[in-house]
């Protein structure tokens, strides 16, 4: 049995039984099943209802999802709201790509050859989807890593994070609830021994996966010749801050960006390169607003950063800061643990690059900030990493910005705006060391789906 803990207070919230290897191989023979059985597929019409009816459940449901994601994941309840709205949105965004599941004419009659023909091709599933979810949104990634499929008409077997399960679970129960049939939408909670069997089977065309990129790289590595795959890791996000930057307007964002979930997301601010000129107020100004944050329970509506997930992160983040402050760093605020499962939100000014919150993923309530004098030099800095996700430049001056969002190496550069903006239906994903394939609910449908071409010949 596997014990869901509260990362904050470590109290049982639930046991749930482990599925072995033979929960793994039922899972595959019936999602397989009903994919080559064509006679079994989901007309779009009735995929487009039982979401329709998922998403209403759901928001009738908005407490009870928000409390059950707040307390296994430790999300402040404020944010688990707006991740279970969001989730909400994107079962909506699905819905919505079904009628967007089109071809397109293929032109003929331009060879002799090619005379009497019409072509054009259709969109259909790519086959069984192998998703692994990560725990820091335990709702919203299960939406991006299941509805998607089902918007597809593909069978969906979706592995949580062992962290994070219950979301995972719920939304399942409530699918069937929707009316979505058996073995459409399967939940599978093992260790990692039978999630390779899982990910690693012929029967698995797609595989989507969002966490460690070590755990990543190795499962693609070992993946059936022919599956296709999306990888979201993580990155160590840079932002270009130039001297006439609206502080005002940018402490916020900086402070909403760098210490939302405790920094525990993949595109959380990490690597602030500020203008000499204005380094000293930013990060004094920022370092009073972070050590005003209120640290605690995640279900407590007044608290704004909860734990980390693991009680072995916080030791890791102790380290780091500790190793950072030895070899250099200015200590602004923060740089103690509060309890076994809490870190104070921390800002350090000009880390030597060799520390390790310079030179890899944080993944905690740290935000790094360095001074730099040239923005080519700090720019330069900020495309250093193997990490290529979202990066960001705050300027008043448009010339300025297009610039480095042509010389950033990023997928995604925002301008005047933090590093972990994103709505659901924009593309979202890494390059590099941060990943493979595109993000974002229209971006994976069409990655879960695949061309058909159709060539009619007729008599002239």
């Amino acid at each position: 049995m596997l014990k869901v803990s509260s990362p904050y207070n470590f109290k049982i919230i639930q046991e749930i039984p482990l599925d072995g290897k033979a929960e793994v191989d039922n899972a595959l023979n019936t999602a397989y099943s009903l994919f080559v059985d064509r006679s079994k597929w989901v007309p779009a019409h009735t995929r487009a209802e039982i979401l329709e009816r998922t998403a209403g459940i759901m928001k009738n449901r908005v407490e009870e999802l928000t409390l059950l994601a707040a307390e296994e994941g430790g999300k402040p309840y404020m944010d688990s709201k707006v991740e279970v709205m969001r989730a909400i949105n994107g079962v909506k965004i699905a819905i919505e790509q079904i009628g967007q599941l089109k071809g397109e004419q293929i032109p003929m009659g331009h060879t002799r050859s090619s005379e009497n023909r019409l072509a054009f091709t259709l969109r259909e599933p790519l086959g069984v989807v192998a998703s692994v979810s990560a725990f820091n949104h335990p709702l919203n990634l299960i939406i991006h890593q299941t509805a998607t499929a089902i918007a597809a008409g593909a069978p969906v077997i979706v592995k949580p994070a062992r962290t994070t399960p219950l979301s995972c679970l719920e939304f399942n129960n409530i699918l069937h609830e929707a009316g979505l049939l058996e073995g459409w939408c399967q939940t599978l909670v093992c260790n990692n021994e039978n999630t390779e069997l899982l990910v690693t089977d012929k029967r698995v065309s797609y595989f989507s996966f969002i966490g460690s990129s070590n755990v990543g790289w190795y499962l693609k590595s070992k993946l059936a010749p022919g599956t296709a795959c999306a990888l979201e890791h993580g990155g160590a996000a840079p932002v270009i801050v130039e001297p006439d930057a609206d502080i005002e307007s940018m402490l916020p964002a900086l402070l909403k960006g760098g210490f939302y979930h405790a920094g525990q997301v993949c595109v959380s601010v990490q690597r602030v390169f500020v203008h000499e000129d204005i380094v000293e107020k930013v990060a004094g100004e920022l370092a009073k607003m972070a050590d005003k944050l209120i640290v605690g329970d995640p279900l407590d509506p007044e608290t704004e950063v909860g734990p980390l997930i693991l009680t072995g992160e916080v030791d890791r983040i102790e380290q780091w800061v500790n190793e950072a402050v030895n070899l250099g760093a200015k200590l602004l605020c923060g740089g103690k643990r509060i309890s076994k499962s809490c870190y104070q939100p921390t800002l350090l000014l000009n880390p030597p690059d060799d520390a390790l919150v310079s030179k890899l993923e944080i993944f905690g309530p740290v935000v790094c900030i360095y001074s730099y004098t040239n923005r080519n030099e700090a720019i330069a800095r900020a495309n250093a990493l193997p990490f290529i996700f979202q990066a960001a430049v705050f300027t008043k001056d448009i010339d300025i910005a297009l610039d480095t969002v042509n010389k950033l190496n990023a997928t995604a550069v925002m301008v005047n705006d933090h590093t972990a903006f994103r709505v659901d239906w924009m593309p979202f994903g890494g390059r590099n060391a941060s990943g493979i394939g595109t993000g974002g609910i229209p971006y994976s449908i069409q990655e879960m789906t695949a061309e058909k071409l159709v060539v009619i010949k007729f008599k002239g």
